[in-house]
């Protein structure tokens, strides 16, 4: 079996290696001795309060929350709640074919190898998006997708995600369907409702059009979120200083040499999907397909 398949194989895989352990302790706060007391803490917090109502209450959903927020149960319990929220108000969003959003591929360039340092480091290039051929909806469906899928890993609640916005060739064509309903489904996305620990976002290759496409985001983005937020233009010794350039690619002055496409990493996900994730994303109100299939599904 190729290497890349038994990495995705390992990909969606819900085992907890205690390799992690430290990681974790250090990425999330998160102790052994105390887990099952924080855990405790939020379900009794979410009862009590009945502010949100879950659609899982067991631990392995409420850890994912608790990971994002340094085991502080108030604060996760608010992300439940603007989670639940963002599900509530958008639920439009769930309902297409998980696996058939093929068309967006050149928008979300893949990710990169993961860094000890910077987690998953996921690459968007929202200046290649053709916008005569791809809807916003199916953007930001993509985008939907992926949190979903990767808050499901416990290898990424524990890494992390780190993304780089590449503006290069963004026009006003960009900006134009982007709405305050679109900019705010952005922005939740990219961590701020959902159970996804973002180290930081990094926005390159920009022009005078990123103070149009910016102001539409930035009435969105909660004043906790800004110290994650760095802008570098064309400087990618600026990047390097965030990102050491063994995880760049060589466009970005760095030496990673693979990069695993959107359409390649939802092909091999959806080849090796298991039950668990076939019920978790049909129970957020996603179509998927039973069978597994090395290419895409049909919308």
């Amino acid at each position: 079996m190729p290497f890349i398949d038994i990495a995705f194989q390992a990909e969606i895989s819900r085992f907890e290696d205690s390799e992690f352990e430290e990681v974790a302790r250090r990425n999330c706060g998160e102790d052994p001795d105390t887990r099952k007391q924080a855990i405790e803490e939020l379900r009794s917090m979410i009862l009590e309060r009945g502010i949100c109502n879950p659609r899982r209450m067991d631990d392995a959903y409420l850890l994912r929350f608790l990971r994002c927020r340094r085991f502080i149960p108030a604060l996760t319990h608010k992300l439940m709640v603007r989670y639940e929220d963002f599900r509530r108000k958008n639920s439009y969003l769930y309902d297409c074919n998980a696996f058939g959003l093929q068309s967006v591929k050149d928008v979300y360039g893949g990710t990169l190898p993961d860094s000890p340092d910077n987690g998953r480091i996921t690459l968007m290039r929202f200046g290649r998006w053709n916008v005569e051929e791809v809807p916003i909806v199916d953007v930001v469906r993509c985008a939907l997708l992926m949190d979903e899928i990767a808050a499901m890993q416990p290898r990424l609640q524990i890494l992390g995600v780190t993304i780089i916005v590449d503006l290069e060739g963004l026009g006003m064509r960009h900006v134009r369907p982007l709405t305050r309903t679109v900019a705010g489904q952005i922005v939740a996305l990219m961590g701020v409702s959902f159970p996804i620990h973002i180290h930081g976002v990094h926005v390159i290759n920009y022009n005078w059009i990123l103070s149009s496409f910016f102001s539409l985001f930035k009435q969105f983005i909660p004043a906790a979120a800004w110290a994650r937020l760095h802008f570098h233009g064309n400087d990618m010794s600026s990047l390097h200083k965030h990102i050491d350039p063994v995880y760049l690619p060589q466009e970005y002055g760095g030496r990673c040499q693979h990069v695993i496409s959107t359409e390649e990493w939802l092909r091999k996900i959806n080849m090796y999907k298991d039950e668990f994730m076939v019920q978790e994303l049909r129970a957020l109100g996603f179509t998927v397909d039973d069978t597994k299939s090395d290419g895409w599904s049909d919308m």
